[in-house]
């Protein structure tokens, strides 16, 4: 997969992008800003993602690991889900 990966960098920078806006807007995010600083924050991760494509295609796991990042994270989310329910159903019963 790396290497298809490294052939086509406009689906690689497309996938590192969304794995980073995801990332950012699920643990960074705390308040919702004015549009400047939101259009700021996007061009300057659009700068960044470019430079993690670079350290794509020069075969460092970027992907991989946004993906491993952003599985976990649903993990999380999950549990808590779960977490959510059980308590609701306690008290319910209790």
């Amino acid at each position: 997969m790396q290497h298809w990966l490294a052939t086509h960098p406009i689906v690689s920078y497309l996938l590192i992008f969304a794995f980073v806006a995801y990332v950012f807007n699920r643990v960074f995010r705390v308040k919702k800003l004015p549009i400047l600083k939101e259009i700021a924050i996007y061009i300057l991760m659009a700068i960044g993602c470019f430079m993690l494509l670079i350290f794509q295609i020069d075969k460092l796991p970027i992907i991989q690991c946004l993906f491993v990042a952003v599985v976990l994270m649903f993990m999380v989310r999950i549990r808590y889900f779960v977490e959510e329910r059980r308590k609701k159903q306690e008290q319910k019963q209790g």
